[in-house]
């Protein structure tokens, strides 16, 4: 019988990667993207390209946050630019959107247990990211005990994994890590701010850069970019 696993996939390299991680594993992924008002709406993009390439099945779906509360979803807060190594992981920035994972997790936990998957993957990592509470391992294992304590199939003791296996790896890892499984990096999509070709300025660039140079490889992204120039 084969085994299902629900993946949160926005298009980035962390999110993809995982995707791939759970299929080395055995699972059938069945890939979800959730558009929450996203101004970066270019990531959108980039998970259906992902999905075709890897012939997966794939659920996109659009949800409403009004009320808005980061820079992700209201064009007038600014996205912070040129942040230090130093500042990235220790001030929650403005590109925080407000109990974001908790609304991800909640839809792919109802999706996985309609579909009697055993897993949901997702890409969060607690060394090489924004500060983002809702990445820390902490935060994941309390969902975990929350998914199996409010779903039917978790009282009826099939409990539904919730795999995070980049989390504590850093950038440069997850990089190596996806170039041997042969994740098409030139498909991902990171900057915050979803234009043509990567910012470079905001946190997510700085970190993917900073990444891809660690691990000794280039970012396609940032050719095509020199390319175009």
């Amino acid at each position: 019988m084969k085994k299902l696993a629900v993946c949160l996939l926005s298009g980035g390299l962390d999110s993809t990667t995982a995707l791939y991680m759970a299929r080395e594993a055995g699972y059938v992924p069945l890939a979800l993207t959730v558009n929450y008002g996203q101004l970066h709406v270019r990531e959108l993009h980039s998970a259906k390209q992902i999905t075709e390439h890897l012939k997966v099945e794939h659920e996109m779906i659009s949800i409403d946050l009004p009320w808005g509360g980061s820079a992700l979803l209201d064009p007038k807060i600014p996205i912070p630019e040129n942040r230090s190594a130093h500042e990235i992981p220790n001030h929650i920035p403005a590109t925080y959107v407000p109990a974001r994972n908790t609304i991800l997790l909640s839809l792919a936990l109802s999706y996985a247990e309609t579909k009697n998957a055993e897993a949901i993957y997702i890409g969060v990592n607690a060394l090489d990211y924004s500060g983002y509470p809702d990445c820390r391992p902490e935060y994941m294992n309390v969902f975990e005990r929350l998914a199996k304590l409010g779903t039917k199939c978790g009282i009826e003791g099939k409990q539904i994994e919730i795999k995070t296996p980049l989390i504590q790896l850093k950038k440069s890892e997850i990089i190596q890590l996806g170039k041997e499984l042969g994740v098409p990096f030139e498909l991902t999509w990171s900057c915050y701010k979803g234009g043509e070709f990567p910012c470079g300025v905001c946190d997510s660039c700085l970190l993917r850069e900073r990444g891809f140079k660690e691990a000794g490889f280039e970012d396609p992204l940032l050719q095509e970019k020199g390319k175009a120039r």
